[in-house]
């Protein structure tokens, strides 16, 4: 049984949605301020977290940062009762997993997190992939280039690797969406393209100067050698 921490500060919403998930199989610890919930962040590791950009004692998404330091691949998937734009940008530029707006399906929010717990373990360990001067851990989720280790996100991992399997071949943005969100991309969703930026971020360019990760207008991105 996975079990979840749901962070939100509306605890009727955290009653309704603990009780679906429980229903679905979760097991669901809730807290509803950023203390309790790094409280019990550091007594025990979830498989995911739920976490919504508002709480009363600060920013969900300060917490998220903290979070991504000190548990870089824990699945999370951000909540907005607002669902603003910039909301969803940043959360995925501080490497939020996905990120649904409120109020949202309990239906849809289960199968993002099904889609982001199947990602976080998969059937068989993954060997290490080497690309000219870049290696890359799957199993540890760790990308070094010239002894320059970089942490990736769970998604940013799945992405990498996904480029990295057939290099400068594209990939379908639809297909690395399905390898990397556990979902089709919705109309107007830009999540993949901020996995793929946050991923150019880390890697950075080539030697020469050169982008390592290419995208096409329209169609995908592959990884340039």
């Amino acid at each position: 049984m996975s079990e979840l921490l749901l962070i939100d500060d509306d605890q009727e919403l955290c009653e309704l949605l603990g009780s679906w998930l429980t229903q679905e199989g979760f097991a669901v610890r809730a807290c509803h301020d950023g203390m309790s919930a790094r409280q019990a962040l550091a007594a025990q590791a979830p498989a995911a977290v739920v976490l919504d950009v508002m709480l009363p004692d600060g920013s969900g998404l300060e917490l998220l940062k903290q979070l991504r330091s000190e548990h870089a691949e824990l699945p999370v998937l951000m909540l907005s009762a607002r669902g603003e734009p910039l909301d969803r940008i940043l959360g995925l530029e501080l490497g939020a997993d996905d990120y649904l707006a409120k109020p949202c399906d309990p239906r849809e929010l289960t199968a993002r997190l099904r889609a982001v717990l199947r990602r976080s373990h998969p059937s068989a360990p993954t060997t290490q992939v080497e690309v000219g001067d870049l290696v890359f851990s799957p199993v540890r989720g760790v990308v070094s280039i010239d002894e320059r280790e970089m942490t990736l996100t769970l998604s940013e991992s799945r992405i990498l690797e996904a480029l990295l399997r057939q290099p400068g071949e594209p990939l379908d943005k639809q297909e690395l969406a399905q390898i990397g969100l556990g979902r089709k991309l919705t109309l107007y969703d830009r999540s993949l393209d901020m996995h793929v930026s946050n991923l150019r971020k880390k890697v950075g360019p080539h030697a020469d100067g050169r982008p390592r990760i290419i995208a096409l207008r329209s169609r995908g991105y592959y990884y340039a050698l």
